[in-house]
């Protein structure tokens, strides 16, 4: 079938990935309009939709009202909100409600969450029946900019974050901006932190165009939905060259092996640390750890730092509340980081702002001294 007319404010960005290829739907009321969306592109009937705490009392009658209007019978679970939902535990209450609702691989395991839903359903849907059809509904702006493009899904262990998943693309994402007004300000500053993450890698003219307009990004409006558009797009084009994180697509992790290791260091407490609160810090220090190699220069990384701090994100490891673990325990959970080839320590650095490249077998040492005089 066609897709639907979109209208007048919406934004979409194809992710052509041959038989894989879907949309990514932006704007607002678009959980009014999934039904619709849906019916437009999948053969299936059924839905299982996973959802949390949190968001359910919010948007999920909204939901399963619209895929009702449009013939999808759906049911629902309700996991606890957190990132201690991605486990084992959370993951066979995924699939044994799939399971249970006998979704077929035309029918559609649903996310309707933020980053956490995403990768457990993803995961769950990747895996039930070798694969059903998945759909992104997500709602932070940190699973809007990334966690909902690309198909990585996994699960976390006691070993590290995302040590257990699978790629399993969506078929459709439905970005709806105007659910971002229920975020609070500590999760909307959370997800802007990976929009600035695209300016760093490759886009100094986006990173440019963050530091004079985040204010009205923050307000809603046309900047919003701009922003999460350049996001979006930046990533898919990644998610396109380098679909299974082989060469390019590592740079989608400037920041994330230092703040996966400061995740891990706070036990995934978010009233201590939520991811892209790490990510912010992590990106940080990438800048700091380049420029003390003589990679980048002092200014760039301090740039980085002026910006994050001003929207109210954390800047350094000091800025995490309570106690953390030894340096060699950070490193630990550095080496058990997914981005490890062959135990040697990778790293996204840069050379300055949007010049970030893949730097291999990275003195672990190194890293233990800059880590310790950053405390």
């Amino acid at each position: 079938m066609n897709a639907p007319a979109s209208r007048a404010d919406d934004r979409l960005v194809h992710v052509p990935l041959g038989e894989r290829a879907y949309d990514i739907l932006i704007g607002s009321g678009m959980i009014g309009r999934a039904g619709v969306e849906i019916n437009a592109r999948l053969r299936g009937r059924r839905a299982a939709i996973i959802t949390d705490e949190h968001v359910e009392p919010l948007y999920l009658a909204q939901l399963m009202d619209s895929l009702q209007t449009d013939g999808i019978e759906a049911v629902s679970l309700t996991l606890p909100a957190g990132e201690k939902t991605k486990s084992m535990d959370g993951l066979a209450a995924a699939t044994d409600t799939v399971l249970a609702a006998r979704i077929e691989r035309n029918d559609a395991v649903i996310a309707l969450g933020g980053g956490v839903v995403g990768d457990l359903a993803g995961f769950a849907a990747g895996i039930v029946r070798r694969g059903v059809r998945f759909i992104q509904i997500p709602t932070s702006l940190l699973a809007q900019v990334d966690s909902s493009v690309g198909g990585k899904t996994g699960i976390n262990t006691r070993h590290g974050k995302n040590l257990l998943g699978v790629f399993h693309q969506p078929d459709l994402v439905l970005a709806d901006t105007a659910v971002l007004d229920s975020l609070s300000p500590r999760e909307f500053r959370a997800g802007y932190a990976e929009v600035v993450k695209y300016g760093l890698i490759d886009k100094p003219y986006f990173f440019r165009w963050l530091e004079n307009n985040w204010k009205k990004v923050f307000e809603g409006g046309p900047e919003r939905i701009e922003a999460i558009a350049i996001s979006c797009q930046a990533k898919a084009d990644v998610v396109v060259e380098d679909e299974r994180e082989t060469g390019r697509r590592a740079l989608l992790n400037l920041g994330h092996t230092f703040g996966h290791a400061l995740e891990a260091a706070t036990e995934y407490d978010s009233s201590r640390l939520v991811h892209g609160e790490g990510v912010a810090i992590g990106m940080v220090l990438a800048h700091q750890f380049s420029a003390r190699l003589n990679l980048a220069s002092p200014d760039d990384a301090q740039r980085v730092a002026a910006h994050l701090s001003e929207v109210g994100l954390p800047t350094k490891i000091s800025d995490i509340e309570g106690s953390l673990p030894p340096t060699q325990m950070l490193m630990d959970a550095i080496a058990q980081d997914k981005k490890v080839k062959s135990g040697k320590l990778t790293f996204i650095l840069t050379r300055g702002i949007g010049q970030s490249f893949v730097a291999d077998d990275v003195p672990a040492s190194e890293v233990l001294r800059f880590l310790e005089e950053m405390r």
